[in-house]
């Protein structure tokens, strides 16, 4: 499946992304740390998501782990705004992250509704 490859490898990559940010939040003590674990959860859970509906056992089954994997890059694009509100990191600097978050929400949103309907 070429796209399941693509999406796959997307939100593996997104994954990496965010886990080099959140090692860079985790430098500084309080809010900084706290955001970074909320973060980390939800950024990584994507991928893990859409692996684990790779190896589904029914169609069922994998529309369920591709909506979880979606709500999940929702909240990291959450995280990523609350971030730049409250002037933790710049916008520019995550710019990119909340890009891909909204792709990622976008295609996986397709693949659902794709899912549902086939």
């Amino acid at each position: 499946m070429k796209q399941g490859k693509d999406i796959q490898e997307r939100s593996f990559e997104f994954a990496a992304r965010v886990v080099k940010l959140c090692q860079k939040l985790n430098d500084s003590p309080g809010v900084s740390r706290t955001l970074s674990n909320q973060l980390l959860r939800s950024g990584t859970s994507v991928g893990a998501n859409i692996e684990e509906a790779q190896g589904s056992q029914s169609k069922r089954d994998f529309t369920a782990k591709m909506s979880i994997a979606c709500k999940e890059a929702r909240e990291t694009h959450y995280w990523l705004r609350l971030l730049i509100k409250c002037d933790i990191i710049a916008e520019a600097q995550l710019s990119g992250l909340l890009d891909e978050s909204n792709q990622l929400v976008a295609i996986l949103t397709t693949i659902v509704k794709n899912s549902r309907e086939a």
